[in-house]
């Protein structure tokens, strides 16, 4: 991971004319004005706001990812809900928690932290989740939709890197 933001920070710093971008910054900016959606959400008596992560196993890397994402959730004032399975789950009992969370109108949200378990299917496991809980982007109707210019959610990475662009006024073409 700090590999691949040193890269992002050399390439940014290159076609920026050596302005450095603070992605800290940005990213605090845009938590502010979530926290302020959410509150203002909450006061007018909608719904919180909810997201699921699923996290398989034990890699470290994934383990920091999705505490990061329940940390920010609570910052934002977003519900969250942490579903920890055994490395040595199944595919169909995989499928079930996804399932069962499709179905749960409580949930807006759900994001399974990759990688999986060489028993499961990644690709299958990514499709099963609902197009309006897939909050990576990564399932192939929110690619197509992507593609096809339809609202969808954006795959993250390259959405904070817009974010980030459109935060210091930096254009872009093409």
């Amino acid at each position: 991971m700090y590999l691949i933001w040193l890269l992002k920070s050399a390439l940014v710093k290159y076609f920026c004319g050596m302005q450095i971008l603070d992605g800290k910054i940005v990213s605090q900016s845009v938590k502010d004005q979530l926290k302020a959606r959410t509150d203002a959400l909450v006061a007018a008596g909608k719904k919180q706001p909810h997201l699921a992560a699923i996290l398989v196993g034990n890699n470290g890397a994934s383990e920091t990812y999705v505490a990061s994402k329940v940390k920010t959730c609570e910052a934002i004032g977003f519900k969250s809900t942490l579903i920890r399975l055994e490395d040595s789950v199944t595919e169909a009992e995989l499928i079930a928690a996804i399932d069962k969370l499709n179905a749960d109108k409580d949930v807006d949200g759900i994001l399974v932290q990759l990688p999986l378990p060489k028993q499961i299917d990644d690709e299958k496991i990514i499709s099963l989740i609902h197009p309006d809980k897939d909050v990576d982007g990564f399932s192939p109707v929110s690619v197509g939709k992507l593609v096809q210019g339809l609202p969808t959610f954006i795959p993250a990475t390259p959405y904070g890197i817009l974010m980030m662009l459109e935060h210091y006024k930096i254009e872009t073409k093409g």
